[in-house]
């Protein structure tokens, strides 16, 4: 037992060692989103893996097809020259992982950090791999047992085939029957209960033109907790009139939770009667919300537009689901676009009957999932006979349809991370920056921003990153992003996948964590606010930057932080 470690590496691949270094040296550059040590040393734990198992596989393959290998001597000679190389790699990489964070924190307004922590690091990565390795083992141990005993009956090959597919079935069978089904269940019953939560900070409206107040046809504690944030929040008519200098009107705010009613068309009949009963379709600007996965709406996003246009708005989401947008996209992928389209086609519906001269201006908004829900909600074809006015999509998810149509579709010479498509009359992209000034026509009858940043890997992940450089990463290169990024098989893509994960850790303003400043200059692109001046709009940005900076500072008053609320 004493000798175990020594035994364990005597056991272990040479090629797949090499393989397996190049691997985790290559995990330890930047890419989009700053990194932990602990962060760090998972995804150079896992990545490690992933190059050991290649290097392995390779290995077998060359035996396989009998071509020539080394002698013992001279075998144990190559790895103890692959060891050394190994170590002076590891060590050189290790070394910069500081340098390579900072180039990204810095671009973020981030202290810089003085430290890799190489050693905690390095211890991370080993357990990581060795849990994995261990699995592997497992692995090869059920294939070897299954394999054995069926080559008393069956030729050598074909047992092979069904000791792997034995062990595969049997991993498949733990990994979804019994641990991923035990930790949906037990998020599931944590989510259902956060969401119930009825939070001291979120009180009942007592205003009529809020959903679950006085008159209203939905009940307070049926909204869902991300629904009575959104209602209980957001600018009050004095507070647009401090700001502005002008009269204001009290915004219309309504929400409809997952409890309001059993289906998603119930939902929505329930959402229209509401938006009628607050006379919504007299004001002069209406947005239909599509939330993320857990029902959040981004106060980021809605107090600014209600700011500039002095409160004369009305807004209406609909609630989907109470799980995070990523776990909300896996068990229930086609949910949120039916809830989606089914909201929509209420409000649209009512909405051309009425004159058009007389009827509010309708946008639609969505942030990540919601922002790719949103998108498919409607078809450009359905109404192109009776536009809508446009909309308003941050963070789109890479998975977006039309988003990613209009990215391969983009005018030759705009970056990927910052598109130009065609005249720009119908889409326009803007990041922390604006947007790209047009060279072509002004506006059409509808308008289309799409708010994204370059450090966002939830809207930039692509899983052809596997073998070819992403289109993003061409120089010249987005604002938020390192220099020293570069591109590995493989490699990378493991690397945005764990960003797409840590991307609303960020930063306000970079990631998946979109800035009040950056959505008030998206609605000023999109919508026809009168009467702002540039010193008025000055204040208004400045006062949206500090409420969400205090928001963001002060998380024990609220269990979900401002930058973390992403999906």
């Amino acid at each position: 037992m004493k000798h175990w470690p020594l035994g364990l590496w005597r056991s272990l691949s040479g090629t797949g060692l090499l393989l397996g270094t190049l691997f985790f040296a290559a995990s330890l550059t930047p890419t989009l989103v700053p990194r932990t040590y602990i962060t760090q040393g998972v995804l150079g734990g896992s990545v490690f893996a992933v190059g050991y198992g290649l290097g392995v596989f390779w290995r077998w393959l060359w035996s396989y097809m009998e071509l020539p290998t080394f002698r013992e001597r001279a075998l144990r000679t190559a790895n103890l020259v692959i060891a050394v190389f190994c170590a002076a790699t590891a060590a050189a990489f290790l070394w910069r992982t500081a340098e390579w964070q900072n180039s990204i924190r810095t671009l973020m307004e981030l202290d810089p950090v003085t430290s890799g922590h190489p050693i905690k690091l390095c211890a991370v990565a080993v357990a990581t791999f060795l849990i994995l390795l261990g699995l592997a083992r497992l692995f090869t141990l059920v294939f070897r047992l299954v394999a054995g005993r069926t080559r008393r009956f069956v030729p050598r090959r074909v047992a092979n085939v069904i000791g792997t597919a034995a062990a595969v079935l049997l991993f498949w069978s733990l990994a979804s029957d019994v641990f991923f089904n035990v930790a949906l269940r037990v998020f599931d019953s944590s989510a259902r209960q956060y969401d119930a939560l009825i939070e001291p900070t979120s009180p009942q409206p007592r205003s009529t033109l809020r959903a679950g107040g006085p008159a209203s046809l939905l009940r307070w504690e049926q909204l869902g907790r991300a629904g009575r944030e959104f209602i209980a929040s957001g600018p009050s008519a004095h507070d647009i009139s401090a700001v502005s200098g002008r009269d204001a009107m009290e915004p219309i705010r309504v929400y409809v939770g997952l409890r309001s009613a059993e289906t998603p068309e119930q939902r929505a009949k329930l959402a229209l009667e509401e938006l009628k009963r607050t006379g919504a379709f007299d004001r002069s600007m209406l947005i239909v919300i599509t939330p993320t996965g857990s029902g959040w709406v981004d106060p980021a996003a809605m107090d600014g537009v209600e700011y500039l246009h002095g409160g004369d708005v009305a807004s209406v989401a609909m609630q989907y689901s109470y799980l995070a947008s990523p776990v909300s996209f896996l068990v229930q992928p086609g949910y949120g676009e039916e809830a989606a389209r089914a909201l929509f086609s209420q409000v649209y519906g009512y909405w051309r009957t009425l004159p058009k001269d007389r009827r509010p201006k309708l946008y639609l908004f969505g942030l990540s999932l919601g922002a790719m829900n949103s998108e498919r909600s409607t078809d450009l074809f359905e109404i192109f006979e009776d536009p809508i006015q446009g909309a308003l999509w941050s963070g789109p998810p890479f998975t977006s349809r039309l988003w990613r149509r209009v990215t391969d579709g983009r005018n030759a010479g705009s970056p990927a991370w910052l598109p130009q498509f065609r005249d720009g009359s119908l889409f326009r992209f803007m990041n922390q920056n604006g947007a790209p000034e047009q060279t072509g026509s002004s506006w059409g009858s509808m308008r289309i921003v799409y708010l994204q940043y370059a450090s966002d890997a939830v809207t930039f992940f692509d899983y052809r990153d596997f073998y070819r450089r992403p289109d993003w990463m061409v120089p010249p290169r987005g604002p938020d992003v390192s220099s020293e990024l570069r591109w590995y098989p493989v490699v990378t893509m493991l690397q945005l996948a764990l960003d797409t994960v840590m991307a609303s850790t960020t930063p306000i303003g970079y990631g998946h964590v979109y800035a009040p400043a950056h959505y008030l200059e998206a609605w000023l692109t999109l919508t026809d606010a009168k009467g702002w001046s540039p010193d008025r709009i000055a204040k208004l940005r400045a006062h949206l930057t500090k409420a969400a900076a205090a928001s963001a500072a002060a998380p024990e008053d609220d269990e979900e932080p401002y930058a973390n609320r992403g999906g």
